[in-house]
């Protein structure tokens, strides 16, 4: 007998029925290792490794042969076995991070890199906008426009706008002591 083929349901989102297992963060593992190599590399971390290596040879040479769970004679082989597994996870994990870190450092070089591009464009356009105004102004004068000339000009424009000001301001009073 054929199945029966399932009629969509238009009023709810696709998937709704059926439960899919939580999809971990693929980006997990790599602030794992991030964090992890952060700690490593914190003055913490190395003084209480030192901590642990000296109470653990410390214990091991000097407690009775009963207490004693990796004797000098046998080299340390547990601390050694312990050191070197702890070193063999933490090299590709802090491998891992440094990747991390270039990752992020290329995307923030290419980004200084197109704001830097847009910095130049905007300073060339600005550099050719002062031109024109220059040369407009060259064109209106009749003479060649210079740092001095426009300084003179700026000059005698303020000049104009405080004698209007002064003007206003003697006219006031007198107004105001008419209508008194």
């Amino acid at each position: 007998m054929a199945r029966k083929k399932r009629q969509p349901v238009l009023d709810a989102p696709l998937g709704r029925g059926t439960r899919r297992a939580p999809q971990p963060s693929r980006d997990r593992f790599g602030r794992f290792s991030e964090a992890f190599a952060r700690a490593m590399g914190t003055s913490g971390f190395l003084i209480g490794m030192t901590v642990f290596v000296a109470v653990w040879l410390i214990w091991n040479t000097t407690a009775d042969r009963q207490w004693q769970f990796d004797p000098a004679e046998t080299n340390f082989t547990l601390l050694t076995l312990i050191l070197s597994l702890q070193a063999s996870y933490a090299a590709p994990l802090i491998l891992l991070a440094q990747n991390r870190q270039d990752d992020r450092d290329r995307v923030q070089i290419e980004q200084d890199r197109q704001r830097a591009e847009r910095n130049l464009a905007d300073t060339e356009y600005l550099a050719r906008e002062v031109v024109a105004l220059r040369m407009a102004l060259t064109d209106v004068s009749g003479q060649v426009v210079t740092r001095d000339v426009l300084r003179q000009e700026l000059k005698s424009l303020l000049a104009q706008l405080d004698a209007s000001r002064d003007a206003r301001e003697s006219a006031e009073p007198a107004a105001g002591s008419r209508e008194s």
